[in-house]
Formats: structure tokens, sequence, C-alpha cells
């Protein structure tokens, strides 16, 4: 009979080894045929192969740092100065205790009422005016103050002017005098107002109070000179060249061109009710380059930081793998042992792992994560040994599942006929359970593993998103999103979340595509 078919194939035309006879593949070339007629799990999986080349190999071909900051150069208008026109009288004396506060406020009564004596406590004091706003205030014939609306400023950094000096040149001052001699010297009055000694400019009279912020700060005379004539003219800043510092970074033999630190902009600003102004200085301050619009330099712009956003996304996704695939190898290795031998052996093992089972589902994982990710702020971890502990705590806390779904499965497989034979062949029990059990538990392992791998990687985002997961250096894509806690970040820089987003996004959808692809491969009921 067999003679004959085969005569019968021969004659038609057909041989055992024709290519049109039917091919027998193997179990994994089968699946694999299974997956790949998939469309959507293979969109998956390229969508994977571009994340793990983007963040691996883009990594090292990047010519920035992960933690590389770049800085920039901004103009900062700093408060410098105080300008106040005197409109108000302001007083000098001899003795502060003589010509004390309320002795100055009856001064200013008298000046009011025009009187030239008033009397505080039982003690009369004369009045005379000297000139237009200067009055002079004496007891027992001797002058113990002045009330007056000029003002007489040193020009020599740390000197301070004496009583009899300041008297004597206001004296001059409001009789239009040249000159006058002050503590034993004479001294000469120009007309702007300065006053000289021996050839050097000491002191000048002026209504404008003009003081610094820092009190460490002297301003010149020539400052404040150019800075009144500025307020004068109306003009809104004006720009001086501090000559004292100009001199000391020139070097000996060295031209007087102007450095940029010898120059700075000043800013005028009126004061709202009331008479003064407030001057600002432009200084060039050297800060990180934050937030930073996509340029040739930075293809995705910059972060708070002033760190490359392309290079922080690269980083971002090795990172963000890494503790997906280390979390899933913890899981699946506690979930593999513990539900091999719960299934192989049952009774009072089984009772007791599944027990254990049920207090970890029963555990709040994101109250005690966020509890554990507080204590180690506290304890300021190092971020490498966080990282570590990150995927422990995560991988601990995720094996219940599939120690169920292995334990589900042995306990349907140990029954067959094949495991019946590896205890007549006299198979050890390990062999058993992880040479013969486990092996047929893999493709529902690696479909469970594949859906998990999206779960990990959005759990480590929502905790680094919310500051308790990785830590700078590390970048993540869940901490590179955390700037969007900043409602004009978020409505501002799309830069610095839309990309770390969509790839989050895709990375999770890929792998749940592709968990999807494999179910269905591994499914031989499943309709191609």
């Amino acid at each position: 009979m067999n003679e004959e078919i085969r005569n019968s194939g021969e004659e038609q035309g057909y041989s055992l080894n024709d290519d049109r006879r039917v091919k027998v593949l193997s179990p994994g070339a089968l699946v694999a045929k299974r997956f790949f007629r998939n469309r959507l799990a293979v969109v998956g999986l390229s969508i994977l192969v571009f994340m793990f080349l983007f963040s691996f190999l883009g990594g090292v071909i990047s010519p920035y740092g992960e933690d590389e900051f770049f800085y920039r150069e901004d103009v900062i208008n700093r408060e410098f100065a105080a300008v106040t026109e005197n409109t108000d009288f302001r007083y000098a004396a001899v003795d502060s205790k003589v010509f004390s506060s309320p002795v100055q406020a009856q001064t200013m009564l008298a000046i009011q009422k025009g009187s030239r004596s008033f009397t505080y406590k039982d003690i009369t004091y004369l009045l005379q005016q000297e000139g237009e706003d200067f009055y002079t205030v004496s007891l027992n014939g001797e002058v113990i103050g002045l009330a007056c609306k000029d003002i007489v400023t040193s020009s020599v950094e740390g000197q301070k002017l004496s009583f009899d000096f300041i008297f004597a040149a206001l004296k001059a001052y409001s009789a239009a005098e040249e000159s006058f001699e002050a503590e034993g010297a004479p001294c000469t009055l120009h007309a702007d107002g300065s006053i000289s000694r021996d050839g050097a400019e000491v002191a000048y009279v002026t209504r404008y109070v003009v003081q610094a912020i820092m009190p460490d700060i002297f301003l010149s005379r020539d400052f404040k000179e150019q800075l009144i004539s500025s307020i004068e003219n109306g003009e809104s800043e004006f720009t001086y060249t501090d000559a004292s510092l100009l001199a000391d970074t020139l070097e000996e033999g060295e031209e007087a061109d102007t450095p940029e630190e010898a120059t700075a902009t000043y800013i005028i600003e009126k004061q709202q009710n009331h008479s003064g102004y407030t001057i600002r200085q432009g200084q060039v301050s050297r800060q990180y380059d934050s937030y930073s619009y996509p340029s040739r330099t930075h293809w995705l712009g910059t972060d708070r930081y002033g760190m490359d956003m392309l290079t922080r996304l690269m980083y971002g996704g090795r990172v963000s793998l890494l503790i997906g695939f280390i979390v899933v190898i913890i899981e699946t290795t506690l979930g593999v042992i513990l539900g091999g031998l719960a299934g192989y052996f049952g009774g009072w093992v089984d009772n007791v792992i599944m027990r254990l089972v049920d207090v970890f589902y029963c555990i709040p994982s994101t109250p005690l994560i966020i509890i554990l990710g507080a204590m180690m702020d506290a304890m300021r971890v190092d971020p490498t040994v966080r990282l570590v502990y990150l995927m422990l705590i995560l991988g601990f806390l995720g094996w219940a599942g599939i120690a169920r779904l292995v334990r589900g499965q042995i306990l349907s497989l140990r029954e067959q006929e094949f495991m019946t034979a590896t205890e007549a062949c006299g198979i050890s029990v390990r062999s058993r359970i992880f040479r013969h059990l486990v092996p047929n538990v893999i493709p529902q392992l690696i479909v469970d593993c594949t859906m998990s791998l999206g779960s990990v990687i959005i759990t480590e985002a929502t905790l680094s998103f919310l500051g308790l997961g990785v830590k700078f250096p590390f970048a993540s894509w869940g901490n590179i999103i955390n700037d969007v806690n900043n409602t004009y970040v978020l409505t501002t820089y799309w830069f610095i979340w839309i990309p770390a987003g969509t790839l989050l996004l895709l990375t999770v959808l890929a792998f749940n595509l592709v968990g999807d692809g494999l179910r269905d491969a591994f499914d031989p009921r499943m309709k191609r």
C-alpha cells in the first residue's frame, strides 16, 4: 500500500524534498511568527528598540555630561544707592547730649515761629539765623548746634568732619565767601561747593543726600556730582567709570583703556510718594542658563539648572529603563521561588506562602514608599545608595502577583503525565520544580513581566515627580517632569515637560503592546 502511494506521488512530480511540502516550525519560531504578524506588537517593539538606542547609545555620543551645567551672563539691576533732595532741616551738634532730640524739636518750633530764643526745662537757648536755611543754637554764649538744609560731606573715605569745620564751612558758604579758616588751617571754598585744603579736596557742600545701600561702599564726589546732574537734567540712567577701580586694573606701562569692570550703568528711578530717587546698578551676573529655548547648541533647550535637556532625557531613559528591568527581575525571582514552592508542595507550605502573599497585597505600597522616601531625605542618603534602595523596595513590594501566577500554573502542571514520569525516574524535587515545572510557566511569566515593566516605570516616574524617587545628579523622566510643579514653567516652557512626557508615554505604551503581542503569540487558541 505504501509502495503504491509512493509511486503515485512520484508519478505526479512530488518528492519528500519538494519545497511545497508542509514545513514544521519549532515552538519558538512559531511564537515569533505569530508575534511578528501582529502589527501593533511590531510597532511597540520598534519603539522599544529606539528607546534603548536613544537612552544607552545616545548618552555615549552626546557631547555633554549628565550633570554638566551651562551658564550665561545677565545684567541685573540691583539697588545701589538712594538720593534725597534735602527739604528739611538737619542738625549737627558739639555734644549730642546737650543738643539732644527734644532740643532739636524745640529749635524747629522756634524757627517756624520766627523766635530768637526758646526755653526747654528752664534752660534758655538763643537762636540766630546765619544765612538762608542756616541757624545756630547757642547756650551761655557758645554755639552748641546747627540747623541747616545744606550738608557738608567728606570727600575722603573714612574721614569724619568735626563740628567746627562744618560750622565754618556752612557759614562761609552762606556768606558766599571764597575762603575760611577751620581747625587752624586755611580752606578754599569753590563755586561748585567743593572745599580744598593744601590743594586737595577734603569736603563739599550740597543739598542732596546720597547714601549707598551697602555700608562698606564709599561714593566719590565725582560719582555724586554726575548722579545729581543726571537727576536735575531729568535723565533716567547714566554711565560712570570708577577711576580708582580703573587705576587698580592697569599694570605698569599699560595705556588707560577703560575695562568693563570699571564701568557700570546706573538706573535712576523716582520713588513714589517721596522726593527721593532709587539708584540701581546694572551688574553682570554669571548664573545658570535656565530655561533656555531650543537652539543649535541645545536642541531641546535647558532646564532650570542650565543642563542640556536632550542629554538629560537620554540619561533619564537609561535610569528609568534600568530601574524597570531590575525591579522586574527582583519581583520575578522572588515570585518564581515562592510561587513554585507553594504550587508544588501544597499543604501547609502553600498555606503559609499564600497568607504571606495576602499580607503583601494588603500593604499600602504608595504611603509606605512615601514614608521611606521622606526618611531617606531626612537622613540625606547618597543618591546612588538611594537608587539601589528604591529598586529593592519596589521589587520587594511587587513579587506577590507573580508568586500567585506561578502557583496557579504549577498546581495544574504537577498533575500531568510528564511530572509522573519525573517522579518515576527519581528526579530530585528541586529539578522537578525548576527544570520541568517553571520552564512551562515561562511564557506566561514573559507576558506578565512585560506588562509589569510599564507599571514599574510609571511608579518610578510618579515618585520622582513627587521628589521621593531618583535624586540629582541622576536624571529620570519623572524628576525631569518635576519642573512643571511651577505653573509658569508648565505654560511657558513646553520643552521642559512635553519631550519627557512623550518618551514616558511611548515607552509604557510600547511595553503594553509588546505584552499583548506576546500573550497572543503564546496562546495557540487565539485566532490569526
